[in-house]
């Protein structure tokens, strides 16, 4: 358990759509003290009460009358109606709309810092109007804020995630905490060419390709079901070349420990297990922001130029009432020690994908116009031949199964 000693003059955190905890683990590794959480669906509680045994938990922000008096209070409200895996009806949904509760709780509060993660597909959904509505609630409330689009990878983690924060203060730069590092993206060849992650359940207009990682972990997917993704393993036997990680492989690839969501079991059986790590943020993102939130540093003289109301939103942006910046800075803001996606991944214990899956992808994927590897190609063919030759084999004849 991560525990919630808190170190002296450790800032005090409210976690809303607290989730299965990410975001609060990551803060606490970074010496910050949770007050209050708040999550209303029963397995993310279950998770968050055996984690968070002596943290206040709330079970909805509909209901949550104000905030407590802390430093920080976080908010990574739910993405369904931003993602591109969701329902994508923009940030006045039904579910993703309950962001709205915050800026009523923040009109009687005075935080610090606030924090906001979603998707990234709302810099674009709806040209751009989740973010414009998030600024202008925060520039009607006095805030400046930042926002900035960053990958998980940069953690170490080989999962390519990428994810917007964003941060608001009243008497503090934001553009300290989030625009302060700079590390740029890691060059291709950093990456190893053994293992490549992809999404088993797409295949019509998108393959969610990555070279050495995962595609991001989902609550959701092509077929509506937060399912895991796929690897192809490049030199493995036939059978094992095309498999799917465990619900601990997801985990660590969250930067959690594997066995985090296991408190949730009862409650969320199989692929419930994916949508509680799909949600969450990655713990190694948060830490991050917790150590610039601790410590805030000098904003880099990055190439900025004013970002006029309207325009598509950038990958990273500053503002206040009256006055909007896009900011020039890459997705990496540190560059961790990279682990390996084999060196995560225990293939011994990975899944192969059934053969209707594998049949039912490489059906949309040659009907596709999407570019492959042709050896990709190749392994999908092996392995479908390897299944149905298992299927054949382990079928009763007609004398055995009398």
């Amino acid at each position: 358990m991560p525990g919630n000693a808190a170190t002296p003059h450790a800032l005090s955190v409210a976690g809303l759509f607290a989730g299965i905890g990410g975001v609060e683990r990551g803060l606490q590794a970074a010496g910050m003290h949770t007050q209050l959480l708040c999550e209303w669906w029963e397995p993310a509680k279950a998770v968050l009460q055996h984690h968070f045994p002596d943290v206040e938990l709330h079970d909805d922000i509909q209901t949550l009358e104000a905030l407590p008096a802390v430093d920080i209070v976080t908010a990574g409200f739910p993405c369904t109606d931003l993602s591109q895996a969701g329902r994508t009806a923009g940030i006045h949904g039904a579910a993703s709309g309950m962001i709205k509760h915050l800026f009523k709780l923040l009109e009687e509060a005075s935080p610090r810092w606030v924090v906001i993660e979603n998707v990234r597909n709302m810099l674009v959904l709806d040209r751009g109007t989740a973010m414009e509505y998030l600024v202008s609630q925060f520039e009607r409330l006095g805030y400046t804020w930042a926002y900035r689009l960053v990958d998980s990878r940069f953690t170490g983690v080989p999962q390519r995630r990428q994810r917007v924060i964003l941060v608001a203060s009243r008497r503090d730069d934001p553009r300290s905490v989030l625009l302060a590092d700079d590390a740029g993206d890691l060059p291709e060849d950093h990456y190893r060419e053994d293992a490549h992650g992809f999404y088993w359940t797409e295949g019509n207009t998108g393959l969610g390709w990555a070279q050495d990682a995962v595609p991001t972990l989902k609550g959701g997917s092509g077929l509506g079901i937060p399912s895991s993704p796929a690897i192809w393993i490049r030199d493995a036997a036939p059978g094992r070349a095309i498999v799917t990680p465990t619900i601990e492989d997801a985990e660590a690839l969250q930067g959690f420990p594997r066995g985090w969501t296991e408190p949730a079991q009862r409650q969320a059986r199989g692929s419930l297990r994916w949508k509680l790590v799909g949600n969450a943020v990655t713990v190694g993102v948060a830490e991050w922001l917790g150590r610039r939130l601790s410590q805030p540093g000098i904003p880099l003289a990055a190439q900025s130029s004013p970002l006029p109301q309207g325009t598509r939103w950038p990958n990273a942006a500053w503002g206040k009432t009256g006055e909007r910046w896009t900011v020039d800075l890459s997705l990496w803001p540190e560059k961790n020690t990279y682990q390996h996606l084999l060196d995560l991944v225990n293939a011994d214990a990975a899944v192969p994908l059934s053969l209707r899956a594998t049949t039912g992808f490489y059906n949309r994927l040659m009907k596709s116009r999407l570019r492959h590897p042709e050896p990709f190609a190749l392994a999908l063919k092996s392995h479908i031949e390897h299944m149905a030759d298992s299927v054949s084999s382990s079928t009763p004849t007609a004398a055995t199964a009398r």
